[in-house]
């Protein structure tokens, strides 16, 4: 299969977890990536792991919640390329606490990381897919956008969910500005995901409450990030060709 062939994407947040495994899957289906985190060496390494596959692959160290390198970013894919196909808005995270314990920074850091640096990517690549009247793009929200329950009654997870609902909101707003264009706009929402870094957090949680994330997930598992990966590469690909503005619940039914 090669379902991307020679179209370019630009991921986000890809040097770990669901952006790494989203852009190795995209260039598996024929991709060109230009790829972005603020994690230098981890980002070298997806890196190592397209070149393998015989794809092109360019970086951008920075961070993106900022501008000017969210727009260094998107004119790699320019002028490396001279046009971006598709765009993946994965970079995401939180700083938990209750709500009665969480810091004024670490609620303006998590609304910060998980939006602002998916309106500043969108932003700098909408004119491009206009000019082209043809793009797709999609964002990673969350099953946290209504909640979820092993984080409230563990640690609190309120400025998560309201980000990651943010994401639905926007992709609504935006699928409809951008329509008019031919450019697809969606988000992808996980569910408890098995990546390096979540999964050992989420399976502690299994064995130490009664409200675990398998327990309380009707396939009884946690995802894989290949289950993800293979999400987004269906609603970037032409086989979505008619779907904008949806978020797809990836969440093994929870």
């Amino acid at each position: 299969m090669a379902r991307m062939q020679d179209r370019i994407v630009v991921v986000t947040g890809a040097a770990n977890g669901l952006g790494r495994a989203t852009a190795i899957r995209l260039a598996q289906e024929g991709a060109s990536l230009v790829i972005g985190d603020i994690e230098a060496e981890a980002l070298a390494s997806t890196a190592a792991e397209i070149t393998a596959l015989d794809r092109p692959v360019h970086t951008l160290v920075g961070d993106l919640t900022e501008p000017e390198a969210a727009e260094r970013l998107i004119e790699t894919a320019i002028s490396q390329h001279g046009q971006i196909d598709g765009l993946v808005n994965n970079m995401g995270g939180s700083r938990n606490a209750k709500i009665w314990e969480m810091s004024i920074e670490d609620w303006d850091y998590t609304l910060r990381l998980n939006l602002r640096g998916t309106f500043l990517c969108t932003r700098f690549a909408a004119p491009h897919m206009m000019a082209r009247k043809s793009g797709g793009i999609v964002c990673l929200s969350s099953g946290s956008r209504e909640g979820t329950p092993w984080t409230a009654l563990s640690t609190g997870g309120a400025a998560y969910s309201v980000s990651k609902a943010g994401v639905h909101g926007f992709i609504r707003d935006v699928a409809i500005e951008l329509a008019e264009y031919n450019i697809r706009v969606n988000a992808v929402a996980p569910g408890p995901i098995d990546t390096e870094r979540v999964g050992p957090l989420l399976r502690n949680l299994e064995d130490n409450m009664t409200l675990g994330p398998m327990t309380l997930t009707p396939m009884g598992r946690l995802g894989l990030p290949e289950e993800i990966a293979n999400a987004i590469l269906f609603l970037l690909s032409d086989e979505a060709s008619y779907i904008t503005g949806h978020t797809m619940a990836v969440t093994g039914g929870r």
